[in-house]
């Protein structure tokens, strides 16, 4: 390296030197390359990543999977679901009231097991209708709402709730049918709200 070097001269570096012909490196030039506008895309195929690659669906697959997200399927299973959990809360709640089997006319008898059993089906079915129904409506409304708004947030299942809890609330009169909507609809919130 020719370097001149005196009391008052600084080292010089030279010319040839490899180093010095290599354009300077910006911070925001990586930033760009790394995050920004010239990030390239990575191909996300599960094969290149080291998955399993996924074969295409079938015909057969898609329609299944078309009907399995339909409205119609969805309000079928939370119709199903509300009547077996409807039945079962029912059948329990009637297994701890004191009054099953009650006879008002003679309230010193106990009543048979065959009356108590009977009192719990009845209480079972009664509150199995009940929660079906709801969940039919709430499902219908929530999956109709979220495909007309094409959005799937918190707000599908509020809306839905006002729908349902105002329909039901509605055959006693209209200050139920709007307690009815405000209630179904923050307790939708607040159950959205916890599981999201």
């Amino acid at each position: 390296m020719a370097a001149s070097t005196g009391v008052g001269n600084a080292a010089v570096p030279d010319s040839k030197d490899p180093a010095s012909d290599s354009p300077t490196i910006q911070y925001s030039m990586v930033l760009d390359h790394l995050i920004g506008e010239k990030r390239p895309v990575k191909d996300l195929n599960p094969a290149v990543m080291g998955g399993l690659p996924v074969p295409a669906k079938s015909e057969e697959q898609k329609m299944i999977e078309r009907g399995m997200e339909s409205c119609a399927f969805k309000s079928a299973l939370a119709c199903v679901g509300g009547f077996v959990l409807g039945g079962a809360f029912g059948v329990f709640t009637a297994g701890i009231d004191t009054n099953v089997g009650f006879d008002p006319k003679d309230p010193l008898r106990t009543p048979t097991a065959r009356e108590v059993l009977k009192d719990m089906g009845q209480r079972g079915m009664s509150y199995a209708k009940n929660f079906a129904i709801v969940g039919a409506m709430f499902s219908c409304t929530e999956c109709i709402i979220e495909s007309h708004r094409g959005v799937s947030d918190w707000k599908n299942a509020v809306y839905s709730g006002c729908v349902t809890g105002g329909a039901i609330g509605f055959r006693a009169g209209l200050k139920a049918g709007v307690l009815g909507c405000g209630g179904f609809a923050a307790f939708s919130a607040a159950i959205e709200y916890y599981l999201r």
